[in-house]
């Protein structure tokens, strides 16, 4: 990245961008234009700290093509905002206007349209896109009906409701999904009222499209095609393979099956032949990985067309055939030969996704972008109405919400877990961080291996309480839950009684509600029994959320009745000291004089 400054304000923003940011370097020349020009041949994405005029008049003679051109953000000398002023969200300056503002404190600007309304770009989605990328966009953004025709269940990111999307199985597939099984939620997420009204769909063949598809199909002005990544190529060669005749076999191979090879994931052989520079320089040519197995794994492999001079040569009886069905799907094209290379084709089918998302303790402002950008890709959100109602206003039009009241972590993690699994992009959200007493670990008892899983980590309400005390947390420390609805009480009190005997630092979660009113005070017990009376005890409740409350105390003093199940209770060790009102816990461990 090249930052680009004319002052010594700008460049004291840059300085804190490229500090942030290892991959940042301030560009200087005789000239503030011509850093700015040397920045633009020499980097991928520029930041600006420079008026927004002066930055047009030096790049507009430098513009070529959008999908190729440098992002470019532009930085007043204030630092108060952020323009995406080039590269939108196909180039990444949408991206990278929020991702300074955040470091700078500044505020992104964004006017590319589909990101202003929180749609999301047909460009941005990963994959390669050909066709009429703007009229299509437009007529989604003004309203108008338009379908999307994919061959399979793809986890793409939510769309408006005037999109409807049928799924066609493609004819080479003889095994066509079946239905979406239908789980109640709320309605989909409206889209915004962006330009003139919907008309009738009049299922023409000259209404918007978006299909979704491995096939080559034909173009017009009002179509856009999605290549989905479900081609895999299996490759098998003589030694010395020249790379024009593997990329010629391959080339053919998919034309004569009418295959696009914008849609090849990646190329696959036997791992003898992971050197194989014809090989290599096939996959690298069509930017693509080369995934190599052992012979024996691909011999396991059932394939129509075995060769036992293959296995002779190389142990397996198929290579092509073998690497290309490796990770299931339905061969597409049969093996076929030139000299020195045999080539094969399968599909893959789609695999859904299932991000596991921790919202943090409650504050926007502790919440992972990363979380954000997982809720955006999503196209079903799941979690507990409460923690749904935190993050309404990041869910794109269309999103589908899943929402359940407390007690129904089980059917959440079965709700998340199935829509995955029939090709959903989904977000399971819940706070602090989803695998500590969160939804991570019931999701995935029930997830197999037919979806992805993502996990996005979170601020803990433990992490947020120690913040606020001061600094407990400076030597070892355990988590501890005294909610005896999942584990029994007798195991609880045995673990209670290891960290109090073991001098943990102790956070204990669901300390005390209603109907579980003793537990908390039988584990204080346990903990004075072997810490002195005035150890340091912190309760924090609602940590970063309206109703936060800070109680400092002792082993002696605590009243358990002020606590509920919207606190964290945090128990010092015998180390633990109150310093000017503060928690604090010693990184070496000194014994009390």
């Amino acid at each position: 990245m090249g930052l680009v400054a004319a002052t010594a304000a700008g460049r004291g923003q840059a300085h804190r961008l490229a500090a942030a940011w290892p991959h940042a370097r301030l560009v200087e020349a005789e000239s503030v234009a011509d850093a700015l020009r040397a920045a633009w041949r020499g980097y991928d994405a520029v930041v600006a700290f420079l008026a927004t005029g002066a930055v047009v008049r030096i790049l507009a003679p430098l513009l070529a093509d959008k999908r190729t051109d440098p992002a470019v953000v532009v930085v007043d000398e204030a630092a108060r905002h952020a323009v995406a002023l080039l590269g939108g969200h196909a180039g990444g300056a949408n991206a990278l206007a929020a991702e300074v503002g955040a470091l700078l404190d500044a505020r992104p600007v964004v006017t590319t349209a589909t990101d202003a309304v929180g749609l999301p770009g047909l460009d941005t989605l990963g994959w390669p896109v050909e066709g009429a990328v703007a009229a299509v966009s437009r007529a989604i953004l003004d309203g108008e009906p338009v379908r999307l025709v994919a061959d399979a269940t793809w986890p793409l990111p939510a769309l408006p409701e005037n999109v409807r999307v049928e799924i066609a199985p493609a004819p080479a597939d003889p095994h066509p999904p079946t239905s979406t099984p239908t789980l109640t939620g709320e309605a989909a997420i409206p889209a915004p009222a962006v330009g003139a009204s919907a008309a009738e769909d009049d299922g023409s063949a000259e209404g918007w499209r978006i299909l979704v598809t491995d096939r080559v199909v034909p173009l017009d002005g009002r179509t856009v095609v999605l290549r989905p990544p479900s081609l895999v190529a299996g490759v098998g060669s003589s030694r010395g393979v020249p790379a024009d005749e593997v990329t010629g076999l391959l080339r053919r191979a998919l034309a004569d099956a009418g295959l696009s090879p914008a849609s090849l994931r990646c190329l696959a052989s036997v791992d003898l032949k992971a050197d194989e520079a014809g090989i290599r320089a096939t996959a690298d040519a069509h930017g693509v990985p080369l995934e190599t197995w052992p012979a024996a794994d691909l011999a396991a492999v059932d394939v129509p067309h075995p060769s036992e001079v293959v296995r002779a040569a190389v142990g397996t009886p198929s290579v092509a055939e073998a690497a290309a069905l490796r990770h299931g799907g339905t061969l597409l094209v049969p093996k076929t030969a030139s000299a020195m290379a045999t080539v094969a084709v399968a599909r893959r089918a789609p695999r859904g996704r299932l991000a596991l998302v921790g919202l943090g303790p409650g504050a926007a402002d502790l919440r992972a972008p990363r979380a954000v950008a997982e809720l955006r890709r999503a196209s079903v959100v799941v979690g507990l109405g409460q923690y749904l109602d935190q993050v309404r206003e990041l869910l794109r039009p269309g999103t589908r919400v899943l929402a359940s009241g407390l007690g129904a972590e089980e059917a959440r993690a079965r709700a998340a877990v199935a829509e995955a699994a029939a090709g959903h992009a989904v977000a399971l959200v819940g706070s602090g961080d989803a695998g500590v007493y969160a939804m991570a670990s019931p999701a995935l008892e029930y997830a197999d291996d037919r979806i992805d899983v993502v996990g996005v980590p979170g601020v803990t309400a433990g992490l947020a309480a120690s913040a606020l005390l001061g600094a407990p947390l400076g030597h070892d420390h355990v988590y501890l839950s005294l909610s005896d609805l999942h584990t029994p009480w007798e195991v609880i009190a045995r673990r209670v009684a290891a960290a109090a005997e073991g001098d943990l630092v102790a956070l204990l979660y669901n300390p005390r509600s209603r109907t579980r009113d003793w537990q908390l005070g039988a584990a204080l017990e346990t903990f004075a029994a072997h810490r002195p009376p005035d150890t340091p005890v912190g309760v924090v409740r609602n940590a970063s959320r309206p109703g936060q409350r800070v109680h400092l105390a002792t082993l002696a003093t605590l009243d358990p009745a002020l606590v509920d199940m919207y606190s964290v209770v945090v128990v010092g060790s015998s180390q633990t000291r109150v310093v000017a009102g503060r928690m604090v816990t010693p990184r070496g461990y000194r014994w009390r004089s």
